[in-house]
C-alpha cells in the first residue's frame, strides 16, 4: 500500500498541470493503458521486487486520472449543477472503495493473481471508454506548475487534508475500537466498515444538492462539525450499534467536506483547473496516509483520546472554511 500510495499522491501534485498541457483525454488514456500493463506484471511477477515496481507504476498513473477526470467533469457542467455532479462523482468513488475489497478478497480465495488479471482488464475497458473531447483553452499560456501553488488554492487544500484525515482516514481506528471494546471478528469488523463507503453513496445526491443550494461554506462547516460529534461517539459510547451508526454517518460527513472542497477549486475557471484539483487531491490522500502514524499511540493511552483528538482537528479546521466558495449563481 506504501509503494503504491507515494507516487500517487506525490505525482499528484503536478500531475494535472502536466495533463492539462499533454491534452487531459489522452493523459487519461494513456494513464489507464499503463496501469492495465502494470497489473498485468503484477500478476504474472514471479519476484516480490517486481510486484512491488508493479505498483508503485499502477499509483503513478493513477495519480494522472483522478484529477483530469475531475476537470472534464466541472468543464461540462453549469455552476448550479456542480455540487450535484461531484455528488455523483463522489458516490462512484465510495461505491468503488467499499467493493473493491470485497471484489478482490473474492478473486483471491481463487487465486491472488486474479485480482490484478481483473484490474489489468479494467483498465483497457476504461481506456477504450469515450469521453468528452477536450475543450481547446482560451488561454494561449500553457498551465504553470506554480499556478496551483496559490492561498485560494492551498487553503481549501488544508481542509481537504484535515478533513479526509479525520473522517476516511479513521477507518484503521475504528476497527481498533470494534475489536476492543466489542470483541468483533475481522468479517464483522469489515462489514461495520462498508457502512462509511454504503452511507456516502446512498447520500451523495443529497450531499450535492444541498452544497448547491446552500454552498460550499455551510456544507463543509456541517461536515466537520458533524464529524466531529460521530468520532467522539465512537469512543465515548460502549454501545455497538452507535459505533456503526456514527461511522456510517462519518461517510455522510466525509462527503459534504470534499464536495464542497471540490466545488470551490473547480468553479475557479478553466485555466490550471487541473492542477488545482491535483494539488487539493494530493492534500487529502497525504492526510488520508498520515492518519494512522499520527492517532494509533494516543488510541492506545486511551479511546476516547484517540477519537478526541481527531474530532478536536476537524472543529479547529471550521475557520478555513471562509475560503471556500459562496451560494452558486443560479
Amino acid at each position: 500500500m506504501t509503494v503504491y500510495l507515494l507516487p500517487f499522491a506525490g505525482l499528484m501534485l503536478v500531475s494535472g498541470t502536466l495533463g492539462e498541457r499533454w491534452g487531459p483525454g489522452r493523459t487519461i488514456r494513456l494513464a489507464y493503458v499503463t496501469y492495465a500493463v502494470a497489473a498485468v506484471v503484477a500478476a504474472l511477477a514471479p519476484w516480490f521486487w517486481l510486484f512491488q515496481v508493479s505498483r508503485g507504476v499502477q499509483g503513478a498513473a493513477n495519480a494522472f486520472t483522478l484529477p483530469l477526470l475531475m476537470a472534464k467533469l466541472t468543464a461540462g457542467m453549469p455552476p448550479a449543477r456542480l455540487g450535484r455532479a461531484l455528488g455523483l462523482f463522489g458516490a462512484m468513488q465510495a461505491l468503488g472503495q467499499t467493493s473493491a475489497p470485497l471484489v478482490g478478497g473474492l478473486a483471491a480465495e481463487l487465486n491472488w493473481r486474479l485480482a490484478f488479471a481483473g484490474i489489468a482488464v479494467v483498465g483497457v475497458v476504461l481506456a477504450l471508454c469515450p469521453m468528452p473531447p477536450d475543450r481547446p483553452s482560451e488561454d494561449a499560456a500553457p498551465p504553470r506548475l506554480r499556478d496551483s501553488w496559490r492561498k485560494a488554492i492551498l487553503l481549501p487544500g488544508v481542509v481537504a487534508l484535515i478533513g479526509w484525515a479525520c473522517l476516511s482516514g479513521m477507518s484503521f481506528l475504528v476497527a481498533f475500537r470494534l475489536e476492543d471494546a466489542f470483541g468483533l471478528s475481522s468479517g464483522l469488523r469489515g462489514l461495520v466498515l462498508t457502512g462509511f463507503g454504503i452511507a456516502g453513496f446512498l447520500t451523495a445526491g443529497m450531499v450535492g444538492r444541498i452544497a448547491d443550494r446552500f454552498g460550499a461554506r455551510l456544507s463543509a462547516t456541517v461536515g466537520l462539525l458533524a464529524g466531529a460529534l460521530c468520532l467522539a461517539a465512537i469512543g465515548l459510547f460502549g454501545s455497538l450499534p452507535a459505533a456503526a451508526t456514527s461511522w456510517a454517518l462519518a461517510g455522510l460527513c466525509g462527503q459534504l467536506v470534499m464536495v464542497a472542497v471540490n466545488m470551490t477549486v473547480l468553479a475557479g475557471g478553466d485555466r490550471g483547473r487541473g492542477g488545482a484539483i491535483s494539488v487539493v487531491q494530493a492534500m487529502r490522500f497525504v492526510g488520508m496516509a498520515a492518519a494512522p502514524a499520527v492517532f494509533t499511540a494516543p488510541y492506545h493511552q486511551d479511546a476516547l483520546l484517540g477519537f478526541g483528538i481527531p474530532a478536536t482537528l476537524l472543529v479547529a479546521v471550521v475557520p478555513f472554511t471562509v475560503v471556500l466558495g459562496r451560494k452558486p449563481p443560479e
